[in-house]
């Protein structure tokens, strides 16, 4: 279908946090239309009217696509659903666009992959920190840096109330290192440019609230090919310590950057959404001494003016999806990378589960 003289019809699959966001996007943004919101509970009617209403709503995804025949779905549910409703959006003639993880096993997203390339539809993964200047901006700095690099990050939430709910709902199919781990295993790859060869993590169940199986609090390590080596943490709960919830770090020999995030990294913002994107402030320090062993450079403080929240993030994410289906745009390398940035986090996520080291083999 030739979308060269109108808009996109686009699903809507979730309307949650993340689903309410984008949908805010394509009704703002010129060249989308919605053409229905799906969830199963009251969400999709609290966001029809915080759109102004007018919208189809449905609670069945099937029933959704049959009626309304779009040209895209975007897929915000819970990761267990990921891997059906984009194999049946693609099956429909749809282009994809779906929140990280993309499925909720390895094998999962790869079907997904497959299906969008056989479909030969576009398929864009939500990895929101590829959209955010100052992240863009602390990945180029890294490279700056030499090698090997250390990478130090973590987004620990004390979440409570609606968001602790959120996380409960989100544990019963994953854990916080398999849910969030991709977004900065993604970055350390990037930063890197190098393979993992190894992984090992812990981990911690700290509430009877979730299944026996899983744990909320999380730590990874991750080995690269060319000696880099970085870990990241996630903890999830209304007992989790919010010191030190917020570091994004990475050093190297030449010198380290590190975003300095004060009032995002402020006490009682952990499970604020809007602030778990925020730079403010990027650091550069450089190592270079002298004769004397003192440093030669004082540390550089870059502010970058072009500080988007969190809804800007989405609306440029959605600009790019349809940029890519406008033009064309190949998306094959950042579906890869998000696979396997997915299947590193399942190895993350096996090492917890059996204490074992895990070898990354191609």
């Amino acid at each position: 279908m030739s979308l060269e003289n109108k808009n996109l019809k686009v699903l809507v699959v979730g309307c949650g946090n993340m689903g309410a966001s984008h949908a805010t996007a394509y009704h703002t943004l010129e060249g989308f239309d919605i053409c229905g919101l799906v969830s199963t509970g009251n969400s999709k009617v609290v966001l029809n009217e915080k759109l102004g209403g007018g919208y189809p709503l449905f609670s069945d995804y099937d029933e959704a696509l049959s009626a309304t025949k779009p040209d895209a779905v975007c897929i915000s549910t819970y990761p267990d659903t990921h891997e059906d409703f984009a194999v049946k959006a693609f099956e429909n003639g749809c282009h994809v666009f779906i929140e990280k993880p993309l499925a909720d096993t390895v094998e999962g997203a790869q079907r997904v992959a497959d299906a969008a390339v056989k479909a030969g539809k576009k398929l864009l993964v939500g990895y929101i920190l590829r959209y955010h200047p100052s992240w863009e901006k602390f990945i180029e700095l890294s490279h700056e840096m030499g090698k090997p690099l250390v990478m130090r990050m973590n987004l620990n939430q004390q979440s409570h109330g609606p968001k602790w709910t959120v996380h409960r709902n989100l544990m019963k199919s994953l854990s916080p290192i398999v849910d969030c781990a991709v977004h900065y295993i993604d970055v350390m790859c990037q930063m890197t440019r190098s393979k993992p060869v190894q992984v090992n993590a812990i981990g911690a169940r700290l509430t009877d609230d979730i299944p026996e199986w899983n744990y909320n609090y999380g730590q990874l390590q991750i080995r690269f090919e060319d000696g880099s080596v970085g870990w990241y943490e996630a903890g999830w709960g209304p007992m989790v310590s919010d010191n030190a919830f917020f570091i994004k770090d990475v050093f190297g020999p030449k010198g380290a950057v590190s975003i300095v995030a004060k009032k995002a990294a402020a006490e009682g913002n952990s499970d604020n959404i809007d602030a778990h994107t925020k730079t403010e402030s990027i650091k550069v320090h450089h190592a270079g001494l002298d004769q004397h062993d003192e440093f030669i450079r004082p540390d550089d403080w870059i502010d970058l003016t072009d500080e988007p929240d969190h809804q800007e993030l989405c609306n440029r994410e959605q600009r790019f999806f349809l940029k890519a289906i406008m033009e064309d745009i190949d998306l094959s390398n950042p579906t890869e990378d998000a696979v396997n940035s997915l299947k590193i986090a399942f190895a993350c996520d096996e090492s917890v589960k059996t204490g074992a080291v895990v070898v990354l083999l191609d």
